[in-house]
């Protein structure tokens, strides 16, 4: 009796979770994506496939291919900046890998508005930055926000640390007698890093570009709030279909739309970490 008690609480309570979260949302928003949209927002109980007609619009496909290159800018700056500290982090002492590793968690503990915020101040017209050049001398300063490079500047800034996490994680287990074995025999440092290191981190790697590249993808306070209407991306769109538009069935024929390319992105990893052997960090 116990032990059905004990496998109650520990099936039970997470499987509840997920349900009031999790399923019960996500019954709400495929209902809804095959709903006939209201005349003055909300919907209309009548099945309909006008949702899921509108994502054959040509603006939406421009809106979606944007915020992949976006997403997919944002995870290759990540993967070029992360790679190198997540190695320095883990040639470290224990003692000064944890502080080092504390500090690379701070910005995570911060509002996601927030961070947004101290960027347009850094970088709005009358803002520090344009100070800065100003007292340098340059006359005409640059429009630094309202376009993707402010965009990626701020989903690098949020994402980094998801992706220096896992990499180090796989750098900090790397077996360094391997790298030394392969200079004995003659490898240079591009051999070294790309058939001794790379295959090591092969499945930190994998689960960093998830964990960027995703809620890269998905994104809508960043890319609203940086880059304006030009700059517009998926998620930013679904939110103003919610909430603007009122266009609920669109919006929700966009969501899952969204849904199953993160399933598909998620089915392609498995199968890439299968082929290649290597565990599975997520």
């Amino acid at each position: 009796m116990r032990l059905s008690s004990n496998r109650l609480l520990t099936l039970g309570l997470p499987m509840a979770y997920l349900g009031v979260f999790f399923a019960i949302p996500l019954a709400i928003v495929l209902i809804y994506s095959v709903l006939t949209p209201g005349d003055y927002g909300g919907i209309v109980w009548a099945w309909s496939w006008e949702g899921y007609a509108g994502l054959l619009s040509a603006d939406l496909a421009v809106i979606l291919l944007r915020s992949l290159r976006v997403a997919g800018l944002a995870t290759l700056i990540c993967m070029v900046i992360g790679f190198p500290a997540a190695w320095f982090i883990s040639q470290l002492p224990l003692r000064a890998q944890t502080v080092w590793m504390f500090l690379l968690s701070i910005p995570a503990w911060m509002n996601l508005l927030v961070k947004n915020y101290a960027w347009i101040v850094l970088l709005r017209r009358e803002g520090l930055v344009n100070q800065v050049l100003g007292v340098l001398g340059v006359e005409t300063p640059p429009e630094w926000l309202y376009h993707e490079g402010a965009v990626l500047l701020g989903l690098v800034h949020t994402y980094l640390p998801f992706m220096i996490l896992p990499l180090y994680s796989a750098l900090e287990r790397l077996d360094l007698r391997l790298l030394e074995a392969a200079r004995d025999l003659g490898a240079n440092g591009f051999q070294v890093w790309l058939r001794v290191v790379l295959p090591q981190c092969a499945a930190g790697l994998w689960a960093g570009f998830l964990l960027v590249c995703i809620p890269a993808f998905g994104a809508f306070l960043t890319p609203d709030l940086l880059g304006g209407a030009n700059s517009t991306m998926i998620g930013t769109l679904i939110q103003q279909q919610f909430l603007m538009g009122r266009n609920w069935p669109l919006g929700s024929a966009m969501s899952v739309s969204v849904m199953l390319l993160v399933w598909l992105a998620l089915v392609v990893f498995r199968k890439a970490a299968g082929k290649s052997g290597e565990p599975s960090l997520i």
